[in-house]
């Protein structure tokens, strides 16, 4: 990258000088940490279960180095680029989400997977950057177009979505799903009063889960009262941060990927706590904090609404699968079978993460002569507040034209 000048116009001299490089060095940071994680903890389950050693190794380092060149493509687009790559995706993974209900796969009580040429896929992982990006642009043209019911059709579309995700049924997703949608909406303008009703709607939701999925209860029981039941995932994870202490047992030298199911995958953090200690586990929640942070400072100095609420939707889900994640590792929440950003094992929610990180890349990079002024003080968030209190609409920019 060193042979790339401020006056290079070719297309990736321009993308080195626009793009956020700090953001895109945390997001492979992670990545690298995913991957030595990778070698120390799926050996282990591998063989367990009866394949070969380095059988989730070697798939998972097809996976990765797919998803990063994906996620730098993507950051190479213009905001209507990304905008009709979210439509695009959407349309497949509600596809994709409808054929699992039909012929799709059950496995643990959901059929979430399709089976195509030897590998498994779920859809669902690929609506979630899609619906942030897609209804980031029926908000804003809702706002901008008073014709077009913007706010009625993504509405509706998240209602479709929640649907075929509780006909999985995938309780998780659900939640992040109507996070993204109730954050983006309430950053469009939603008043008060129906903040208050969504808050509401949602704790229903959560007590309605309750008493309609089995799995729901039993989790939550388990959560509220140990005694009612083992939690052996919880369990085994929490032994594993205590045995590794400060700094770890060492590469290797771990115990919990012997016996956890899901080491590789959804409770790949307390492989990280044992072997590698406290410190690494503070590392990689810095660099996810990192990613969220520097994202929002991106969004507080943006003057185009589509790209603040599309940034924020992308934001919003990335941080709530960290949270979610290591939270149910560490026995904060209910277990909630959930993968680490870029860390866990899992081609399809690694390809997904991959596109979502490469749509927000490709959102915040600097744009100079195209209407999309990024270091000016103020921006569409202030601007947008300060009229929702006054209860008038601000002047916004439109959005920048171009193609990929």
């Amino acid at each position: 990258m060193k042979g790339f000048t401020r006056t290079d116009t070719s297309l990736l001299g321009r993308w080195w000088w626009t793009v956020d490089r700090w953001m895109l060095a945390a997001i492979f940071a992670i990545a690298a940490i995913g991957a030595v994680l990778t070698l120390a903890a799926s050996p282990a389950v591998a063989e367990r279960i009866g394949f070969d050693t380095y059988y989730f190794v070697r798939r998972q380092f097809v996976f990765l180095p797919v998803a990063l060149l994906l996620m730098v493509a993507i950051s190479l687009m213009t905001p209507r680029g990304v905008r009709r790559l979210a439509v695009i995706t959407g349309v497949l993974a509600l596809v994709g989400m409808v054929a699992t209900l039909m012929i799709g796969t059950e496995v643990k009580g959901a059929s979430r997977w399709l089976y195509l040429a030897g590998f498994s896929l779920q859809p669902s992982e690929f609506i979630k950057p899609a619906f942030a990006v897609v209804i980031a642009w029926l908000f804003s043209e809702n706002i901008e177009d008073i014709d077009l019911p913007g706010n009625k059709v993504a509405t509706a579309l998240v209602g479709i979505i929640i649907g075929l995700l509780l006909l999985q049924p995938d309780v998780g997703m659900t939640v992040v799903v109507a996070a993204i949608w109730g954050v983006e909406f309430f950053l469009a303008g939603l008043s008060l009063g129906l903040v208050v009703l969504l808050v509401v709607m949602f704790l229903g939701g959560v007590v309605g889960a309750y008493f309609t999925f089995g799995h729901v209860q039993a989790r939550i029981d388990r959560f509220l009262d140990p005694a009612a039941g083992e939690g052996y995932q919880v369990t085994r994870a929490l032994e594993a941060f205590q045995s590794g202490g400060l700094f770890g047992a060492g590469p290797g030298e771990g115990r919990v990927k012997e016996v956890l199911p899901d080491a590789h995958a959804d409770f790949i953090f307390a492989v990280a706590g044992e072997e590698f200690g406290l410190l690494v586990c503070l590392i990689i929640v810095g660099l996810f904090a990192f990613v969220v942070l520097r994202g929002l400072s991106r969004i507080l100095r943006e003057d185009d609404l589509f790209t603040m609420l599309a940034v924020a939707g992308l934001l919003v889900q990335f941080g709530l699968q960290v949270i979610i994640n290591i939270a149910s590792t560490i026995n904060l929440i209910p277990p909630k079978g959930m993968t680490l950003p870029f860390i866990s094992y899992g081609g399809s929610s690694t390809l997904a993460l991959a596109i979502g990180m490469g749509m927000m890349l490709a959102l915040t990079r600097e744009r100079p002569g195209q209407g999309i002024p990024v270091r000016r003080g103020g921006g569409v968030l202030k601007k947008w507040l300060a009229a929702i209190h006054s209860k008038q609409k601000p002047a916004l920019k439109p959005q920048a034209g171009g193609i990929l």
